[in-house]
């Protein structure tokens, strides 16, 4: 058997290299043609078969490969490689025998290095094959395929953010990175990989995206792609997955009870935004959380007695009564009855006689007959005198309901003249308290007529309502007026001894030492102060005004509104951000600061002006706007809505287009609130600031960061002195952004940026600030970075566009042209119009007209104008007359319209305003006496 290997290893040596030449000389790649079908001398057996053919392998980094072929019978085994044999000596060979079948068993190992691969050129990936060789003939192996394996670092596509609502179907997008062998993909979720198999809500489709196919609460959370193979795994930026619940109304409460016990009112009912309310920034429900009705209580009228009847005649018991009735009034609604006694008796002889006597004395004959004759004289007598008691009481009843209740066509026709009308009587039941307003109308701007002023003389002494036509007004409807006693209308007088010949000051400074009272308090101790958000000063009958510069804040005193001798010290506080100081509930938005003036506890004998600045855009009437107050308990309350006025509002609100003035007469803390109008939604104005750390920038990092602030100066003021803390400059002046209430959340992203020298740090393509932290405007300024990093500290220039905007809505474009290392100049965005006016001013300096102007204009005006050339026409020429009601009711109007003017045009230089308004009105006698000692 020796010998026969031998001769037959030297034969196919021999056809090997016959085989090779013929290769060389026809360009040929088959071997089949050269080598025989079949040897002769060879004793028959079957062809090779493979046992084990090579596999396909990747080189990691530069770790070799082996190649294993195994086949039987094999009497030599080679492999071949791109078209080439590999060199015998780079074979390793294994022999051995089957001890069943007892062929020859062969296998052949060889290593392929990353060298050899990467010195293929073409198209084609580097490939190996195995040949065997028996005596039947020869058999190849499939081809195995060597390729270098690797994993790129940057996915082709990674999941993004989303927010979604319950139960949407969610699309989780990614695209590994490319890499040999592909990159297998798993998804995590809140670093937990997920397994579609036990989560049937889960799907991954043959694209690696991941499908949710409904959002649960549960599905909230931060979503990874992980891709891997033989080389690397890599991680994709993680996305989060928001799923929200948008709120529902819950069922309406039952209304509540009249508020008024008495006469005019309204009611109430409630819903709450809990079915289901609203989650993960979900929208809030849309329309009011309480509807509001009017409503009438029946007044309860307590009965009254009449006067007593006459005593009747003596009668057989020695005895005579009288009576009486609760008939003046009678107990109407619910009012209570007479007490006392309905009938009264007594002795009508003086005691001369007695029941005994007469019981026990016979009567002498014909006495009988002129008894009894005295008896039935006695009754006709008391029949006729009730009758006259009754018809007395009927006149004197009709005679009350006529002097209440006058026809307001005969009071047109009768010129209105005060003497026409006498006070009402005070023991009057039928009228309200007499501290009680005119109620001249049902509600305000229910109907347009003429308006009528409650003055009052301190010189004229009778209580006289005066009022007039405008030619400016429509006529009134038929309707009656109640006309009341305003004796209690008169200027309050602060409580103190009047003999102090310095007056009493009144200050906010703890006395002693004890614990801290409740900061809401602000009887008994000073508060915090900020001098940069605060002013005070004391103040008496002179007036005076304190101002928050460069904030728009501010309070008028005006003269006669502290009564005389006395002194207050008086602050104006801007409140600091807390989610507890701002008035917004709802659905509403806060508009401006929230604003302490005080001390709470004065009593004024006039109104005073708060003027607070606020953002609403007021082009069209898409606004709902209340003024709120805080209580002790830090709980806000409702003062008045703009528009729903009545005789009860204790203030007037006069709303311009950026700021609004609060006429007052009791201090506290206030602030402006609003909601959308339906079925409209309404806009505020944003303020849009842009800030980079100072320069020069000595490191590779740098941030842009953009605020997003209601636009009033007291946020931007806020704002600029939080950056200079941090060390921010202001690149360009603040943007303007109208923010619709649309629940849709506020989008920046970052464009532009000259990749060859910079890269953004940002994983996601944009920033979103959620619609409801804005609206609210609760919420500490709010704002984004961009962190950007530079290739070197030799870049100085950065070109990039930032852009801003509301989803759907309007947006805005900074373009960013800056040299990091040039330190820039501050810019000074702050409106220039307050910040030369001192925070305090006292006395006489702080009002623009004078004090003799004053008085000669008041005198003018107060005094009602058959021609209608009074104050009313005096606030509709300054567009103060909005609800004149409210100045009606004033002693002086024309002063309270004054000082609101005042409150309107402190920053103005002139008196133009007025003075147009006067002349038009053609008041030449007070305009010569504004021009002699006026400067206008």
């Amino acid at each position: 058997p020796s010998l026969r290997s031998n001769s037959l290893s030297c034969i196919l040596a021999s056809n090997l290299f016959l085989s090779a030449l013929a290769r060389l000389s026809t360009d040929a790649s088959d071997y089949s043609e050269v080598l025989p079908d079949s040897f002769p001398s060879a004793a028959a057996e079957p062809l090779p078969e493979f046992q084990l053919e090579p596999e396909d392998a990747f080189i990691v980094k530069n770790r070799p490969v082996q190649l294993r072929c195994r086949a039987s019978p094999a009497t030599q085994i080679y492999f071949k490689c791109n078209g080439e044999w590999v060199n015998q000596n780079d074979h390793v060979t294994r022999e051995s025998l089957d001890q069943i079948t007892g062929l020859v068993v062969r296998e052949v190992d060889i290593s392929v290095s990353r060298t050899q691969v990467e010195e293929l050129f073409g198209l084609e990936d580097y490939w190996c094959q195995c040949v065997a060789w028996s005596s039947a003939g020869t058999t190849k192996s499939r081809r195995a395929y060597v390729r270098i394996a690797y994993l790129r670092k940057n996915f082709e596509q990674e999941p993004l953010g989303r927010e979604v609502r319950l139960e949407q179907e969610v699309l989780l997008q990614c695209r590994p990175p490319e890499g040999i062998p592909p990159a297998e993909v798993d998804w995590l979720k809140n670093e937990e990989t997920i397994d579609p198999a036990l989560d049937s809500n889960f799907l991954v489709t043959v694209d690696h995206d991941l499908i949710i196919k409904q959002a649960r609460l549960s599905d909230t959370a931060n979503y990874t792609c992980v891709a891997r193979n033989v080389v690397a795994k890599r991680r994709s930026s993680t996305a989060t997955l928001i799923v929200y619940v948008s709120g529902g109304w819950s069922s309406w409460t039952e209304w509540s009870e009249c508020n008024a016990k008495c006469g005019r009112g309204w009611q109430r009912r409630t819903r709450s935004c809990t079915n289901p309310a609203p989650l993960n920034g979900g929208a809030f429900c849309e329309g009011p959380p309480f509807q509001r009705i009017t409503c009438t209580t029946l007044c309860p009228v307590d009965g009254g007695w009449t006067e007593w009847a006459k005593w009747s005649a003596c009668g057989t018991e020695c005895t005579h009564w009288r009576s009486r009735e609760c008939q003046a009034p009678p107990p109407r609604n619910g009012g209570r009855h007479c007490v006392g006694n309905m009938m009264e008796s007594k002795n009508c002889t003086e005691g001369l006689c007695s029941r005994s006597e007469w019981g026990c004395r016979a009567l002498e004959p014909g006495a009988g007959l002129a008894v009894y004759a005295g008896l039935v004289g006695a009754l006709l007598l008391c029949g006729v005198l009730l009758l006259c008691v009754g018809v007395l009481a009927y006149r004197r009843s009709c005679r009350h309901l006529r002097s209440d209740i006058t026809d307001s066509s005969s009071a047109l026709t009768a010129a209105f003249h005060p003497s026409n009308y006498k006070p009402p009587r005070q023991d009057n039941p039928h009228l309200l308290h007499p501290s009680a307003p005119p109620d001249l109308t049902a509600t305000a701007g229910s109907f347009r007529g003429p308006l009528f002023s409650l003055q009052q003389s301190a010189v004229d002494g009778h209580h006289k309502i005066p009022m007039t036509t405008s030619p400016l007004l429509d006529p009134l409807p038929s309707l009656k007026i109640k006309v009341y006693n305003s004796s209690t209308l008169s200027s309050l007088e602060l409580p103190g001894d009047g003999s102090s010949a310095d007056g009493e000051i009144l200050s906010l400074k703890a006395v002693g030492a004890g614990p801290r009272p409740d900061p809401r308090d602000t009887h008994g101790y000073t508060l915090p102060r900020d001098p940069g958000n605060s002013a005070s000063a004391t103040l008496g009958c002179l007036g005076g005004r304190l101002s928050v510069p460069s904030t728009g804040v501010s309070l008028l005193v005006p003269p006669g509104a502290i009564p005389q001798g006395k002194f207050y010290e008086m602050y104006l506080i801007i409140n600091k951000w807390e989610k507890t100081t701002s008035p917004s509930e709802g659905s509403q938005t806060a508009l401006g600061p929230v604003v302490s003036c005080g001390p709470s506890g004065m009593l004024l004998s006039r109104p005073v002006v708060l003027t607070l600045p606020h953002c609403a855009q007021l082009d069209s009437p898409d606004w709902t706007l209340t003024l709120k107050t805080q209580n002790h308990q830090g709980d806000w309350e409702e003062v008045l809505t703009a528009g729903e006025e009545s005789f009860s509002s204790p203030c007037y609100l006069q709303i311009e287009e950026q700021s609004c003035h609060v006429l007052m007469e009791q201090l506290g803390t206030y602030g402006l609130a609003g909601r959308s109008a339906p079925p409209r939604a309404a806009c505020k104005r944003l303020q849009l600031a842009l800030f980079a750390p100072r320069a020069p920038c000595l490191s590779l990092d740098y941030s842009l960061r953009i605020y997003c602030t209601q636009d009033t100066p007291h946020a931007l003021k806020e704002v600029l002195e939080l950056e200079r803390s941090l060390g921010g400059v202001l690149l360009e002046d603040p943007k303007p952004l109208l923010f619709k209430d649309s629940y849709h959340n506020l989008r920046l992203s970052i464009h532009d940026i000259p990749h060859s020298h910079w890269r953004s740090k940002l994983l996601a393509k944009y920033q979103e600030i959620p619609f409801y932290h804005i609206w609210s405007g609760s919420q500490r300024p709010l704002h984004c970075a961009f962190s950007l990093e530079r290739g070197s500290l030799a870049v100085s220039q950065l070109t990039c566009k930032i852009c801003v905007r509301q989803v759907e809505g309007e947006g805005q474009i900074f373009q960013l042209r800056t040299d990091i290392q040039e330190t820039l100049p501050p810019h000074s965005p702050l409106p220039s119009g307050d910040t030369c006016v001192p925070s305090s001013q006292v006395g006489p300096y702080a009002f623009r007209l004078p004090a003799s102007i004053r008085h000669k204009i008041c005198a003018s005006l107060d005094a009602p104008s058959a021609r209608g050339c009074d104050w009313r026409l005096l606030a509709h020429s300054l567009g103060f007359d909005r609800y004149l009601n409210y100045f009606a009711t004033k002693p002086s109007p024309t002063g309270v319209l004054l000082d609101l003017w005042e409150a309107c045009h402190q920053g103005d230089a002139d008196l133009v305003s007025l003075a147009t308004a006067l002349e038009e009105m053609g008041k030449s006698e007070v305009l010569v006496v504004m021009t002699t000692e006026g400067d206008c």
